[in-house]
């Protein structure tokens, strides 16, 4: 324990240095969340200045995805081998240098390039964060409590995006949703070192950089070939090309990791149906919320005319409907158990979804918009929260990198994956209409509604699953 540490803790009333140290973590979570949805409602303002297409802005998004999602398992075992803490050091600096790369951006490619650096940057913090966490509050209780606050910090994220960004595009342009990361991060790159004790290092094993080479390449083709599918189609040579590169990809890796000495991922972890069902929930939660938070922020500014500010205050309401019930699930999991609450707020997320896509091309937010955001809010909320503390249940302290990476992994890309098809869809239903003479503004909100349909069959199909696979009745 560091002076700074032991000083917080002799203090009579002081709160105990590893909820300090908690709050660094979520914070540095906040960043990784926040950043794949902040910058959703500035991609018409970057667009503009940069002059990118479409398709080039949806790979703004792409670009910090891939690389995240990707390279997160290999974060995960390289924290566990050179130390949870250094690994999640290094990762902040790498995030925040990028974040203000990403900022002074004067082309397409230059953004490009440092959104890739930051999306492989929280690859390293973030399984790092999770496993510091863990290893902190070692007892149930605590752990519980730990856990419902960074569920909550990663639904807040995405809602919070949203907000902060249409604030920060209007008021200090687009550039400033990359630079509000760097003071933040130079906080937490300050800080950590005096809260959160250095850990050994693991025995000096091989890395699977095979594996990591092939589930990161499989992952890339597979995501390329479904956000191209709205230029060239889905039978395409193309998309089939790539779809079986992709499918070729992920069984070499699943074969190496049978077989090598020291696999990024051995299979033996989902032998745990806590994990496995935790990670195939979280992997349709990320599906879900990172095609809502993409396709609502483009309706509100599109069809419904929004600026930036008034787009991002109107999610206001959700983000305190998250923060409000992610701050009652850990007593509501201490009681039931996480398999029924995480079920049933995945069934008031697509519920709150399926009321979203009858909101018209002319709606107002009090009667159209204000009930579906808070319900969705809510279903947010308790998935979050109860998700993460399923994936991580029952886990080794010698693979909590490992964990805290592959939940991550299931939700990004499970976002990854989602937005492509989702968006695909729901420009193929956009097209169809216009052909058919419908007007633009109606065209696009029934695309939109596609969207937000397709996210609450995700959401519906991660219920079925946790039902399915997580055992019953289990107190955390």
């Amino acid at each position: 324990m560091t002076v700074m540490a032991q000083s917080l803790k002799a203090i009579p009333g002081a709160m105990p240095y590893r909820w300090w140290a908690l709050i660094a973590l979520a914070l540095a979570q906040f960043l990784v969340v926040l950043d794949a949805s902040i910058v959703n409602i500035a991609l018409p303002a970057i667009g503009s200045e940069l002059h990118l297409g479409t398709s080039m802005l949806g790979w703004v998004i792409t670009a910090y995805v891939l690389p995240f999602g990707g390279l997160l398992l290999l974060g995960g075992r390289l924290s566990d081998r050179f130390g949870h803490r250094r690994l999640f050091i290094a990762g902040v600096a790498g995030f925040s240098i990028a974040s203000a790369a990403a900022g002074v951006s004067i082309s397409g490619e230059w953004l490009l390039v440092a959104r890739a650096v930051q999306g492989t940057s929280a690859a390293l913090l973030a399984p790092a964060a999770l496993a510091l966490l863990t290893k902190l509050f070692a007892d149930p209780q605590n752990r519980a409590k730990a856990l419902g606050i960074w569920g909550a910090v990663a639904g807040i994220g995405s809602a919070a995006g949203v907000l902060l960004g249409g604030v920060l595009t209007s008021s200090l342009g687009w550039s400033s949703v990359f630079f509000v990361n760097v003071p933040i991060g130079v906080l937490i790159i300050a800080t950590v070192p005096f809260l959160i004790p250095k850990d050994a290092p693991s025995e000096r094993t091989g890395l699977d950089m095979t594996g990591a080479a092939a589930v990161t390449a499989g992952i890339t083709a597979l995501v390329a070939a479904l956000s191209g599918t709205e230029r060239v189609g889905w039978s395409s040579p193309q998309t089939l090309i790539l779809v079986s590169v992709a499918v070729i990809l992920f069984s070499s890796f699943i074969f190496l990791e049978k077989r090598v000495a020291n696999p990024l991922m051995p299979l033996s972890i989902f032998r745990n149906r806590w994990v496995t069902g935790g990670n195939l929930s979280m992997f349709l939660i990320g599906g879900a919320t990172t095609a809502l938070f993409f396709a609502l922020s483009v309706y509100m500014q599109q069809v419904l005319h929004y600026d930036a500010m008034k787009a991002g205050l109107t999610q206001l309401p959700m983000a305190g409907a998250l923060v409000a019930i992610a701050g009652v699930v850990p007593a509501i999991v201490k009681a039931f158990g996480t398999r029924r609450p995480l079920a049933a707020s995945l069934v008031l997320l697509a519920a709150g979804l399926i009321w979203l896509s009858f909101a018209p091309s002319n709606a107002a937010f009090a009667i159209h918009l204000l009930g579906p955001t808070i319900l969705i809010g809510v279903g947010l909320g308790g998935a979050f929260v109860s998700g993460t503390e399923a994936a991580v249940h029952g886990v080794a302290d010698d693979e909590a990198g490992l964990a805290s990476g592959l939940v991550n992994t299931s939700q990004q890309i499970g976002g990854a994956i989602g937005i492509a098809v989702l968006t695909a869809l729901s420009s193929a239903r956009t097209e169809s209409l216009l052909e058919q003479g419908v007007s633009q503004p109606q065209a696009l909100t029934s695309g939109f509604a596609w969207v937000f349909l397709g996210a609450a069959a995700l959401a519906i199909l991660g219920a079925s699953v946790v039902l399915t696979v997580i055992p019953a009745l289990k107190k955390q």
